[in-house]
This record gives structure tokens, C-alpha cells and sequence, in this order.
């Protein structure tokens, strides 16, 4: 693998666990609009990182897609009122770990999340000044491997590296051409990386030693 120049940060598992916010928002919306459905935590920790179509059929399996996006428009709505408040975790290494990366890199963060939910993160964790952009799926609704396309081509990245808690952001990674970082304290797993870090101190520590 090159030396990078620039790191590109999945979300959700990888820089912060915010799994019981976003319980909390479907459940909400579920109890103002009167359905009987609940959202657990563990349910909806096995979804993170999936596209947002994949998760609202997941949730939703009996209603059609015209009133499972409608639904979801109103979760994402709730999220962002929410979010603010309640946050998440951040992980452990994370906000000293981003302030001494960026000395060294451009940084970004790409997920599979709804449009303005990476501000809300960036806002709410302090990072605003160590983060170059943002991309969400939200945004264009595209895949991953699309978007760290985008990024590549606006900001003319010749060696960046995705990093991400997933065996979708290795597939996604790899589409893309670029090397996949895995944490493994995340939501996922995977056998499938160029490199491994089981904590964020080890990760910053790696590439401020390169």
C-alpha cells in the first residue's frame, strides 16, 4: 500500500456509535404515527452502514416503498432534531486522534447516511476544523464507491484510503480502487483489508509514524 495522502472515515462504527439516537428516532416517529413497531438497539446495530433503502425494508417489510420512504422522511426529521441533543459515543482516541491526523492529512468522512447528518456528527463532536468535506448517500444516493469517487476527482486525491468497520466498505473500497483500513471495534466484520486496527489510538498512531 502507498503512503496516503488523505484519509477518507466511514461514520457510524468507526468514528462514533450513535445506534441508540437513531433507535430513539424511529421509535418516536413509529409512536406519533400510532404503528406497532419497536426498533432495538441490537436490531438496528446489524443494519448500520447499509443504504437507506436496505434498512427501511428491513424495518418495514409490510408497508410499500412509497409509505416506507414517507416514514423515512419523518425518522430522518426527528434524527435531526434529536441528534443535537443526544448525540452518541464517541470512540475512544477519536477527536485528539482526527486533530493530530489532520496535521499530517486531508481528512473526510463519507457514510451511508440521510442528507445533513455528518454536519449534525461534525457539529456535535467538535471536529468542524480537522475535516476537509463530507459526502452522505442522502446527498445523491449513490453507493459508496461512487462517492469516494466524487471526493477523489473535487479535491484530486491520488492516494487516499478508506476506513470503515465493514465487509461493505472493503467491497465498496475495492470498486472504488483504493485500500480499505478495517476497525475492528465496530459494528461489522471482516477478513477482507490491507490493514487492521482494534482502537483509534493504534490507527492515528500508524499513520502519523508514516
Amino acid at each position: 500500500m502507498q503512503k496516503p495522502d488523505s484519509l477518507i472515515f466511514d461514520m457510524d462504527g468507526t468514528l462514533w456509535d450513535a445506534v441508540d439516537t437513531y433507535a430513539a428516532s424511529w421509535n418516536l416517529v413509529f409512536n406519533e404515527l400510532g404503528i406497532d413497531i419497536t426498533v432495538k438497539r441490537e436490531e438496528l446495530a446489524k443494519m448500520v452502514g447499509m443504504e437507506g433503502r436496505k434498512v427501511i425494508g428491513t424495518i418495514m417489510p409490510d408497508f410499500d416503498d412509497k409509505k416506507r420512504h414517507e416514514i423515512y422522511a419523518l425518522v430522518n426529521e426527528k434524527r435531526r432534531d434529536i441528534l443535537p441533543v443526544h448525540g452518541g459515543v464517541l470512540y475512544d482516541g477519536v477527536k485528539e486522534g482526527l486533530q493530530q491526523l489532520a496535521e499530517k492529512y486531508q481528512l473526510f468522512i463519507l457514510s451511508n447516511c440521510a442528507k445533513g447528518i455528518i454536519r449534525l456528527f461534525i457539529d456535535w463532536a467538535g471536529i468542524d476544523e480537522h475535516i476537509t468535506d463530507e459526502i452522505a448517500h442522502g446527498i445523491n444516493f449513490m453507493p459508496k464507491q461512487h462517492n469516494i469517487k466524487l471526493l477523489m476527482d473535487k479535491h484530486q486525491l491520488k492516494n487516499p484510503v478508506y476506513i470503515g468497520d465493514t465487509a461493505g466498505d472493503g467491497f465498496e473500497s475495492r470498486q472504488a480502487g483504493i485500500p480499505f483500513v478495517f476497525v475492528s471495534y465496530g459494528f461489522g466484520s471482516t477478513d477482507d483489508y490491507d490493514l487492521k486496527f482494534d482502537d483509534f489510538k493504534s490507527l492515528t498512531d500508524y499513520f502519523m509514524g508514516l
